[in-house]
């Protein structure tokens, strides 16, 4: 990898979020973790010089990689010289694409992602009400705060909104911790490998509802519920039904908690 950058001139851009890894024993092991990947549908964002790609493909996955970084594309496309018919490069920005109409089958989501997307992209995966998603698992590359903000417990000072998201109906893990020596040139946080897989869903409970609630419930985390959601209609007398102290805050629910709350404004 050092010397396919040094061929094609490449830097990693600080405004793309870029880091890259070089370490081959280290890429094999992140592309071990969905498991059997021969002649599965694999989707990468931010290839960047393909260090990972490369390991996806001698896995002998089928991978489409966006890549909006221009400069990159030449090594990429080597890269798909050496796998025929293996790695299908697209161009553009991954928030604005639609992965079900890219991929068009199942497919697993493995990616380094750029630290500046990296969020977004995640919530992107985790919404919309047709359920289980196309994606079939997402192992994906975050700093070590936002892992541990996904995987996190109630009552901690982790927990959030985007624990809530994550668990309501899939089970989130902490695959692997990457130092940040690991990377070209060393972010200056650590990094982690969260996996995903899709889990049954919740009955009679709509997506949009819950990440309202949880919005609006997280947005003001310090606050007690029936401040932080007395700009949802419907919200506080259903904390009421429910026997949920409106005294509490946020961070106190539980993951399941937060479901029956959304079901029961998903029924009104």
């Amino acid at each position: 990898m050092r010397e396919v950058i040094a061929a094609h001139g490449l830097s990693a851009s600080k405004a793309l979020g870029q880091n890259f890894l070089f370490d081959e024993q280290l890429l094999a092991r992140i592309a071990a973790i969905p498991g059997e990947l021969q002649d599965r549908a694999v989707l990468e964002i931010g290839p960047g010089p393909g260090g990972l790609t490369r390991a996806l493909l001698r896995a002998g996955a089928r991978v489409t990689a966006i890549e909006m970084d221009r400069r990159c594309l030449p090594a990429l496309a080597e890269l798909g010289e050496a796998f025929p018919g293996k790695l299908r490069v697209v161009e553009g920005d991954a928030l604005k694409i639609d992965h079900r109409e890219l991929m068009r089958e199942p497919f697993a989501v493995v990616a380094n992602l750029p630290y500046n997307v990296g969020t977004a992209l995640f919530v992107g995966w985790l919404s919309g009400e047709t359920w289980p998603p196309q994606w079939t698992s997402l192992t994906l590359m975050f700093q070590q705060e936002v892992a541990q903000r996904i995987v996190a417990a109630p009552d901690s000072s982790a927990y959030g909104r985007l624990a809530v998201l994550a668990q309501w109906r899939a089970a989130p893990k902490l695959a692997m911790k990457v130092h940040r020596s690991a990377f070209t040139p060393p972010p200056k946080v650590m990094s982690a490998i969260v996996h995903v897989t899709p889990e049954d869903m919740p009955t009679a409970v709509r997506a949009r509802v819950l990440e309202r609630v949880t919005e609006a419930a997280f947005g003001q985390r310090r606050k007690m519920l029936r401040q932080s959601l007395k700009g949802l209609p419907g919200a506080v007398a259903a904390l009421e039904a429910l026997g949920i102290d409106s005294q509490r805050r946020a961070e106190t629910l539980a993951v399941g908690e937060f479901v029956a709350l959304a079901r029961t404004l998903s029924q009104t």
